[in-house]
């Protein structure tokens, strides 16, 4: 399994928003055939922070991902509501397997 943990901070005006374009994202992401998982996590202590676990099948699936129209939708709507750039993190998943 392909994993990626992104972490992103928003401007905090644009907090609603961001969570509205995340679930459309979230919403179609689960329909993808490789994906495991996609969950959107917000921190409690900073309302402005947010984490996505995504886990896909293999690491094609993944990057396949990335040229959905959802996610490019996405990405697009939320670019100026960032409040510094996103990062992510790939890892491999152990466990569950299958």
């Amino acid at each position: 399994m392909h994993v990626t943990i992104v972490h992103v901070h928003v401007k905090s005006e644009h907090v609603a928003g961001f969570i509205e374009a995340m679930r459309l994202n979230h919403e179609a992401s689960v329909r993808e055939s490789g994906n495991r998982r996609f969950d959107v996590l917000q921190s409690k202590d900073d309302p402005t922070r947010f984490a996505i676990y995504e886990a896909y099948a293999t690491k094609a699936e993944a990057d396949a991902h990335k040229t959905t129209p959802h996610y490019l939708a996405w990405r697009e709507t939320v670019a100026d509501w960032m409040a510094e750039p996103r990062t992510g993190a790939t890892y491999a998943g152990l466990f569950p397997t299958g």
